[in-house]
This record gives C-alpha cells, structure tokens and sequence, in this order.
C-alpha cells in the first residue's frame, strides 16, 4: 500500500487535485495499491475554485506521498502561516506540488537549496518570493531529491505519471497513461504554451529607445554596432545596460523579440518558411534552431499543436 495525501483548501485549483488522483486511482487498475486521502490544514472541508466543495479525510499526517495542490490566489497574495505550517505538517518521504502549490511550499521553506519550478506566467514570481530556489521556468516538471515540483494545471499529469513510473516502472506508467489518452512525456517544455515573455519595459529611457525600436521593426538591422551606435554608445556600455536592466543581451533580446514574432506568425497560418523572413530571421533554419533551443520542438510541430482545434 502506498498513501498519497494531496493538500486541499478554500480556493485550490479542481484540477490540480483531480488531475494526478486520476493517475493513481486508474494505477491501481493496473496493480498498483495507492490510497489517495485529501487533507487540509484544520481537517474542515473546503471549497475549490470553481464553487465545488470538496470532502476533506482530516489533516496532514502519515503518507508515503504528500502533493500540495496549486491556486491562483498566492502567487498574488501572501501564503498564510497555517497553510505553509500544513505543508510541513507530514512525515511523507517524498512531496511534490503542482503549479503554484510550489508558493505553498516555498513559504514553508521546503524549496530552500532545490530548483523548482511552477506555471510560467508566475515563475519570476517565485524566484523573486524564493531566492533561495533555483527556479526552471521552461520545465514540465522538476525533482531535487525527494522533492518535486510541475509547471501549470495539466503538468500535474505529467509528474503524477513520473511519479508512478518511479514506483512501479515504464510499463505500468505507459499503461495508465495510454488509458488516460494524454502522453507520457510530452515533447518541449512549458515555453510552447506561454505567451511572449519580454517582461517589463527597461527603466532607462535611453534603453527604452532601443528596445522600441527593435519591437518596431524586428527585420532591421540590430547588431550590437548598430544599436550602439543608434544610441551614440560604445558597445560595452550597451551591453552592461542590457545585463543590469534586462538581465540578457542585446542580441538575445533581439532574438526573443524575432521569436515572438515569429511564434506569432505560425499562429495566424504562416508557413514556417514566411514566418523566419517577416520576423526577421535570415533563415528558416535559424529559426528551428531557436525553436530547438527554447522549445525542443520543430516550428512545424509547434504549428500542428497550436494552430487550430479544426480537424
């Protein structure tokens, strides 16, 4: 028998729960003997949020397994103390959370020394609520030792999947989830579901200049020399500009910019070919080398994932 405790309370995500319960309650079809119990800091049933109440077992305790389940209220507002003190409150030899459950526990101090990882549209949130974690932004999912941690909603999936495959190997994981239609390990990270990820305008307006024009007109001619003459600068210091402000290079921002861009394009049924031209990229090639890079997929296949619904 192996127990999974899965931390709810008022506003979680439905599916953050639902989701990896499924894969051990449809494990269990294939042999394995999970005992899935829902637990919440005071015992006290609790409502989702979607508006659905959820029947709680009692509180953390004994488990094999403890998930803490996410919720987009505390990536925007402060974990409360009792929360984080039930996210400590188990002896499970191994924890994980699912999407912005990881804020749960960084506020209890479980991500401390770990990479981790959560939905992309929060992960410089975390990093900045927990500097001591080395936050992935682009992973599905992320184990240090003992502790895991997804990427948003339906990455759970995913880490329930790799969990199941730890415990009882390849071929009971492929089972379930050939069961469950969903992949067992999808191709890419999370960076093919995320929008643009520019962040905040640069404070500089000397910067600000640059970036805009880059924005403006992705297809000119932006080498380090030309930007830096644009802003009547020597190289290094538009580099250091870029480094302190950006955190990146001037080409890198370049290429993000033109990555974007061209994303964008394959969106609105550009081949991948007229994409890379109008998004500035000097071959098609180029542009599946960053798609490689940033996604691990082809622009052709992130094109049939994304494009539409029809079939």
């Amino acid at each position: 028998m192996h127990r999974v405790a899965i931390l709810v309370y008022d506003g979680v995500t439905l599916l953050d729960v639902a989701g990896p319960a499924e894969v051990f309650k449809e494990a269990n079809r294939f042999g394995a003997d999970y005992r899935i119990t829902l637990v919440s800091p005071d015992g006290a049933d609790v409502m989702s949020n979607l508006g659905f109440r959820v029947a709680v077992d009692g509180v953390p305790g004994s488990a094999d397994t403890f998930l803490v389940s996410g919720s987009d209220l505390y990536p925007r507002t402060p974990v409360p103390a009792a929360l984080a003190e039930a996210a400590r409150g188990h002896d499970a030899k191994r924890v994980a959370s699912i999407c912005t459950g990881a804020f749960i526990l960084a506020a209890a101090g479980l991500l401390d020394g770990k990479r981790a990882t959560t939905h992309w549209k929060v992960t410089h949130e975390l990093a900045a609520r927990c500097p001591g974690c080395r936050v992935e932004p682009d992973a599905i999912y992320v184990r240090d030792g003992a502790t895991y941690t997804s990427a948003g909603v339906t990455a759970g999936i995913d880490l329930a999947l790799a969990l199941l495959e730890e415990d009882h190997g390849p071929a009971v994981a492929r089972g379930v989830a050939r069961a469950l239609v969903v992949y067992m390990q999808r191709a890419g990270g999370q960076s093919q579901f995320s929008a643009p990820l520019q962040g905040p305008a640069p404070r500089s307006p000397a910067l600000r200049t640059i970036t805009d024009r880059v924005t403006a007109d992705p297809r000119g001619d932006h080498s380090l020399d030309a930007l830096a003459k644009h802003l009547n600068v020597s190289t290094r210091q538009l580099t250091r500009l870029f480094r302190d402000e950006l955190s990146t290079t001037p080409a890198r921002y370049v290429e993000n910019i033109r990555f974007d861009l061209a994303r964008a394009l394959l969106d609105q049924g550009l081949t991948a070919t007229q994409a890379a031209a109008r998004a500035g990229f000097p071959s098609y090639e180029s542009l599946r080398r960053v798609f490689a890079r940033k996604m691990s997929i082809s622009p052709a296949a992130y094109q049939r994932r994304f494009r539409t619904t029809a079939k």
